[in-house]
Parts: C-alpha cells; sequence; structure tokens
C-alpha cells in the first residue's frame, strides 16, 4: 500500500532482489527529482546480505534454502527474514543535512525512539553502528548513498528465528550477541503491523524535508 501523505510503502513479504530493484529505481527517480522521499517498509524471505567490501569469512556456514547476496551498501554481512522489520528510506539529504554521519545516527534515534515507546532501554555502542540492548545487538544499519540521495536502510528484529545468526558473524562482530523485541518481550512483543505503525509516525517526525546548508 502507498500512503501518499508519507510516501510510505508497505511492500509486505518481499524478494531481497526484487525490493534491491525497486530501491535503485526509486533512488535515480529521487536524484533527478521525479518523485518525493519514499519509506519502503518490508519483511524479507531468509537471506543473506553482505556490505560491498564484506569478507566471504564471515559467513560461517551456508544455510539450505537461504540465499547470499553481495550488496552495493557499506557494511558487513548481515542477516534478513520474516520477523524482521526492514526499512529503506529513499531520502534527498540535500533536504536535511548532507552528513552520513548526522544520518545514520538519526536513523538510530529513530529505532530507539521505537524500542523505548515498548519499554526497551536501547541505546548506541562507541564505535559500532547499530542499535543495541545492553551487549546484544537489536538492529542493524547499512546504506548506499548517491548524490545525497540514501538507499538501503536499517532492520529491527522483532521476532525473527535468532538461530539463523548462527551462521554468520553478523555485521563482523564476535564480541556480542543477537537478540530482538519478542526475546526481551516475550508473548507481549506487539504485532509488526503495529511496529510499522509507529516507525512510520517516528520516521514523518524525524524527516521533515527543510532545506540546509552543508
Amino acid at each position: 500500500m502507498m500512503s501518499s501523505s508519507h510516501n510510505i510503502l508497505d511492500l509486505g513479504l518481499s524478494d531481497f532482489n526484487e525490493t534491491w530493484e525497486l530501491q535503485k529505481e526509486l533512488q535515480t527517480k529521487r536524484i533527478l527529482n521525479e518523485i518525493e522521499d519514499h519509506l519502503l517498509l518490508v519483511e524479507h524471505p531468509p537471506i543473506y546480505t553482505l556490505g560491498k567490501n564484506a569478507p566471504k569469512e564471515h559467513l560461517l556456514n551456508l544455510v539450505k534454502d537461504v540465499s547470499v547476496v553481495q550488496t552495493d551498501r557499506g557494511g558487513n554481512i548481515t542477516f534478513h527474514g520474516p520477523g524482521q522489520l526492514v526499512g529503506y528510506p529513499i531520502l534527498d539529504l540535500n533536504h536535511y543535512k548532507r552528513s552520513i554521519t548526522w544520518y545514520m545516527r538519526k536513523l538510530e534515534q529513530l529505532i530507539i525512539d521505537t524500542l523505548n515507546d515498548y519499554g526497551i532501554i536501547a541505546g548506541r555502542k562507541k564505535s559500532l553502528t547499530g542499535v543495541w540492548v545492553e551487549d546484544k545487538k537489536i538492529a542493524a544499519l547499512g546504506v548506499r548513498i548517491s548524490k545525497w540521495v540514501t538507499m538501503h536502510g536499517f532492520s529491527i528484529n522483532v521476532n525473527p528465528n535468532l538461530e539463523y545468526y548462527k551462521s554468520i558473524i553478523p555485521c563482523g562482530i564476535e564480541d556480542y550477541g543477537i537478540t530482538s523485541m519478542e526475546n526481551i518481550m516475550g508473548n507481549e512483543v506487539p504485532s509488526m503491523g503495529e511496529i510499522k505503525s509507529k516507525v512510520i509516525n517516528l520516521f514523518s517526525r524525524n524527516f521533515k524535508g527543510t532545506k540546509v546548508n552543508g
């Protein structure tokens, strides 16, 4: 579905490669100023994705029926699957702030605020990207920016099967674990639809386009 007020595309469960192609198409159109900013929300069938410079050794084992794709984003290796909410903002940072660091911190804060609304105390770790609950990562980030227009984005572990993470070194970090909202909240974990609504609301508040210099 598409929301004309916020340019939100909810793709449901969608193939990673098809969604990647859609992102590239939308990014090109945004660079040409043919469309407004968008946020794509999606869950993917199980897949491991690697950043453009990710060491392949961080894939420890091949898993039956799980694809492996090398992408053009930053970051290392991660897992996507059902129960994980993935967000792909297509934003022209010329209308916000031309700073990758600013953008990454904004995405992290969006996720931190979402989790805090459910009583989960989340935060950042020094020198590491993503969102953490104590020493466990609950959300990952990886982006690609061309002419200050973004693609790729973030993933939040709502209630995915965390067993898939045992076959990789998630984000190339061996010292810390992985968690999910379900791990923390148990049966009280909200529905994916409810979390999407929360993310959309916070995204709209955090990314109100304002022309800036530098």
